[in-house]
């Protein structure tokens, strides 16, 4: 290594290396934001259809299920289906 060179190749490899790169950690949590919400959206999605499915001739019952219904309605209208 020539006089007056500061630092080492692995030094500096390792200083780039352990900077934090913000423009790749905001997308990598926009991403992981969006897989979350996408999961929640299809598990809102499988409850309503087996709610939807069922058959009952319980009054007590298909109110239970259809105030059910209406909540998931609710947050899937919040997530933005």
């Amino acid at each position: 290594m020539a006089r007056g060179w500061g630092k080492s190749v692995e030094d500096q490899l390792e200083e780039q290396e352990s900077k934090p790169m913000p423009i790749a950690a905001a997308k990598r949590e926009a991403m992981l934001a969006d897989a979350s919400r996408k999961r929640e959206q299809q598990s809102l999605v499988q409850q309503r259809e087996r709610i939807l499915s069922e058959r009952t001739s319980n009054p007590h019952r298909r109110a239970a299920l259809m105030a059910a219904l209406e909540q998931i309605e609710a947050q899937l209208k919040a997530l933005g289906e």
